[in-house]
């Protein structure tokens, strides 16, 4: 199953660019917005497996973050072993867990204005979570995801690092930086949910590409950890961690400029493209 954010509204995507209105099709039985949408997620599945109504067309533009409200976002440092070697760093033996704020989130498709500094690609799957979490066992772990979509971490390197400790989540957190899309897909959509490759291509030269067995520490584990410590709540997302190929570790390093097309993917789940601005050109309103 798909769900897109349609408009700020949420679908049951049924076709390419294709879907029907979830609140309309259910009779208004579920609400027209996503956050409500994951409280009651077991009950929609329920309902979605025998869902019709009238298919409507939509654009790439139409779609919002998947989970555009989430109350608590996650996310993971060094999770893939090509990115902690190209770091230069020790692999981890417990979870880096930081945040991206909220107010960063964007659809599909953005157009993003790079703060002065030296702005970063990190392509992730980002899980979104459809039953309260608690003390979970990581063998049940993926009976409590809602589903999987792309998501992009940008993050501005000077920033980040500022200071002592780091300013981990305030480098990441300008708007736009936390792209999410193009749709939520359900675990059983995948032969593998664990095992998927992804990747970002930069005005059209792949600069990341990775499977996702290549983590340190796997979905169903991160939730165990994450659950022992903290409640997770329907709706909340979780970025998963970035593959090797960033580029502050490059040799010349190599960062975002305006002009710039970035394009991210899972496999299964689809793509999402930002293009960059000059943080002027947004000021001006161009």
């Amino acid at each position: 199953m798909r769900i897109g954010n349609v408009r700020g509204r949420p679908w049951l995507i049924t076709g390419e660019a294709e879907g029907i209105d979830i609140h309309e099709a259910s009779g208004h039985r579920f609400g027209p917005d996503l956050p409500a949408l994951y409280e009651r997620w077991e009950e929609f599945t329920d309902w979605a497996s025998a869902a019709a109504g009238e298919p409507a067309g939509f654009t790439p533009a139409d779609l919002g973050a998947p989970s555009p409200n989430p109350r608590q976002v996650f996310a993971i440092g060094l999770n893939y072993y090509g990115h902690v070697q190209e770091a230069g760093l020790e692999v981890p033996t417990e979870p880096s867990v930081f945040t991206k704020y909220v107010s960063s989130f964007a659809g599909a498709e953005a157009q993003v204005a790079l703060p002065p500094g030296t702005v970063d690609w990190e392509v992730e799957i980002a899980v979104v979570i459809g039953r309260t979490a608690r003390h979970v066992a990581a063998g049940d772990a993926w009976s409590h995801v809602a589903g999987l979509t792309v998501g992009q971490d940008l993050s501005e390197r000077g920033l980040q690092l500022a200071g002592a400790p780091p300013q981990y989540s305030l480098g990441k957190s300008f708007p736009g930086f936390g792209p999410t899309g193009p749709y939520l897909v359900t675990p059983d959509e995948f032969a593998d949910p664990a095992d998927l490759e992804l990747g970002c291509v930069l005005n059209g030269e792949p600069v990341q590409k990775a499977r996702s067995t290549e983590m340190v520490f796997s979905v169903d584990v991160l939730i165990e950890k994450l659950s022992r410590v903290t409640t997770l709540l329907p709706g909340d997302v979780m970025f998963t961690g970035t593959p090797a190929g960033v580029g502050a570790v490059r040799t010349p390093p190599r960062f975002l400029a305006p002009g710039d097309e970035l394009v991210s993917y899972v496999e299964g789940i689809g793509s999402i493209r930002q293009t960059f601005l000059a943080a002027d050109a947004e000021r001006s309103g161009s």
